[in-house]
């Protein structure tokens, strides 16, 4: 019997033919990676065998996060000398990693360690593949000053930085010259010249991008070449405190730039994103402006209703909106005020933001149970006359705050709500009882932060016919007296302002920033609305109207008739 084949095609192994052929050199390449894979966990194993010979712990610093603060303990030509590294240390004791544990050498450095930081010490062996990784590190690590705990910046150095920018551009050029270790100073340097509040660090695909936030406004400021990324990673974590090998997860710390008048704390988080870490960089400096009452931007008869509130002996005072609204500094503001040798005044808060002389001030650590309700608690006990809480968050704390405010203290905090009518169905539905929320509140802020128009470019503008309709409709339910004083009327012709951007704002138009405010004051007709438990925002803000209340947006709008800011940065932020 014969079998024909019949038909069968010429490419029958064109499939396996079509693989992707690999290059020679890349074979090579692959090769080389994996025996070297292969020598270090060789020597890894040589290491961990050697330890459990001698009776000592392994340990492989590849897969440790090194603290730099312990990393710093040993100066690196002692590392390089003794071949010993400082790789963790809390306040008793410190562990160090050598390649070497045997020998007088060794013992009689430990003994030295451990009388100069009075800690006890722990030995590690290490292989030499791990000592070299560690070593590497030292060159990311900042100098410290001695004298002080924090970073040593130099103040002439951030002023001759301040100096050479004037522009973004500027920043952009000074920026790709300059060392990773002058560039943390740098980015300082023109943060502060253009007061901005923080500095984003952001990894994209193909280059690394620096944005300021002014005024409440994120600007572009620079770009960075990516092949430089690993390299201020590494120093901003390691001035932060944080852990260089961890990229996985979100990290928090922070440094302290120390002037001759002044210091600078820098908040700094860490978060993982698809092309790399993002940085964010708070700058907080402790003489910060605009923490005088006088300065906040309120306007009678918001001012004076809020300086007859917090002049009770007892009862609340919230401020709200959202994150970035100013509530902190509103609340700082009123404690400067109310701030004298006669009255004690205790805070809580997470974080401490600026210290303030004369007060007492605490900050709560979750990490040790220490939180804003059992904070409160011991603070009663300390017999204050005023309490300020950094926010309300829960029920708990809520209820203790709303009994100290009836029990004879002046609580401040602050309250997540949109505007101040959201503040009262907030607290409601936190579970806080109707009949003891309403004797304790005094007044609710409501609170925005609007941009001010930089005084060297501004000029008169002209508004669109339909923007115009919007502003004459918005201040149309104002109070009467407010509506006499601006001459409202069916033929008012109002004037508004601009900037047209010059150097000194660096052509945003704008420099500076100043608050819009609602003061929604306690009254019979709220109480009643409050104890009977079905409360919300729109009746709430129907009866602060029929009060005479000045919502946020026509105050604005006032301040943007006076010149101070203007209408589309009023509609943006406060509508």
């Amino acid at each position: 019997m014969k079998l024909l084949l019949l038909g069968m095609p010429n490419n029958f192994n064109s499939q396996s033919n079509s693989k992707p052929q690999i290059s020679s050199k890349e074979t090579v390449g692959k090769l080389q990676d994996r025996l070297e894979d292969i020598r270090a966990k060789e020597k890894e194993e040589e290491a961990s065998q050697k330890a459990f010979a001698l009776g000592i712990p392994y340990i492989n610093l590849a897969t440790f996060p090194i603290s730099p603060e312990a990393l710093s303990l040993i100066s690196s030509d002692d590392a390089r000398a003794h071949e010993v590294v400082c790789f963790y240390k809390t306040d008793r004791e410190a562990k160090l990693a050598t390649t070497n544990p045997e020998g007088h050498a060794m013992a009689e450095f430990g003994a030295n360690f451990t009388n100069a930081h009075d800690v006890k010490v722990e030995l590690y062996l290490i292989s030499d593949l791990s000592f070299e990784y560690a070593y590497r590190l030292y060159a990311a690590l900042p100098k410290i000053s001695k004298s002080v705990a924090g970073v040593e910046i130099k103040e002439e150095d951030l002023k001759k930085y301040q100096a050479q920018i004037k522009t973004f551009q500027d920043l952009d050029r000074e920026i790709q010259n300059v060392s990773t270790s002058d560039l943390l100073t740098l980015l300082i340097a023109g943060a502060v010249q253009s007061n901005s509040s923080d500095i984003h660090i952001e990894a994209e695909e193909t280059d690394v991008k620096i944005r300021f936030r002014i005024d409440g406004v994120l600007i572009d400021a620079a770009n960075l070449n990516k092949k430089f990324w690993a390299q201020i990673i590494s120093r901003i974590k390691l001035i932060a405190g944080l852990k260089i090998n961890i990229t996985d997860r979100p990290q928090d710390g922070r440094f302290t730039v120390y002037l001759t008048n002044d210091k600078i704390d820098v908040r700094v988080s860490c978060l993982p994103t698809a092309f790399g870490e993002s940085v964010v960089m708070r700058l907080l400096r402790s003489t910060a402006t605009g923490l005088n009452f006088e300065d906040l931007g309120l306007r009678s008869p918001a001012y004076d209703q809020l300086t007859k509130q917090i002049a009770r002996p007892n009862g609340m005072v919230v401020t709200t909106g959202p994150t970035g609204s100013g509530k902190t500094t509103t609340l700082y503001a009123i404690l400067n005020k109310l701030n004298n040798s006669e009255t004690k005044i205790i805070t809580l808060e997470d974080p401490i933001e600026y210290r303030l002389s004369g007060i007492n001030q605490s900050q709560v650590d979750y990490s040790k149970d220490y939180t804003f309700a059992k904070g409160l608690r011991s603070i009663v006990r300390q017999d204050p006359d005023v309490v300020m809480v950094g926010e309300i968050r829960d029920l708990e704390t809520a209820e203790i705050a709303i009994q100290a405010a009836l029990t004879g203290h002046l609580v401040v905090s602050t309250l997540h709500t949109n505007d101040a009518a959201g503040a009262i169905p907030r607290f409601l539905s936190m579970g806080v009882k109707p009949y003891l929320l309403s004797p304790a509140l005094n007044a609710i802020v409501g609170q925005r932060l609007v941009r001010r128009i930089c005084p060297g470019c501004k000029k008169e503008i002209n508004l669109d016919s339909e923007v115009l309709e919007k502003v004459k409709k918005t201040l149309s339910d104002l109070p009467v007296e407010k509506k006499q004083a601006i001459g409202f009327g069916d033929n008012w012709q109002p004037k508004f302002y601009a900037g047209s951007g010059c150097p000194a704002c660096q052509g945003l138009g704008y420099r500076g920033r100043t608050g819009v405010y609602e003061v929604l004051l306690m009254s019979p007709e709220i109480e009643k609305v409050i104890l009977s438990g079905q409360v919300s925002e729109y009746q709430m803000r129907d009866l602060a109207k029929t009060q005479g209340m000045v919502a946020m947006v026509q105050d604005g709008l006032l301040k943007a008739l006076d010149g101070i800011t203007t209408v589309d940065e009023v509609f943006r932020v406060a509508e």
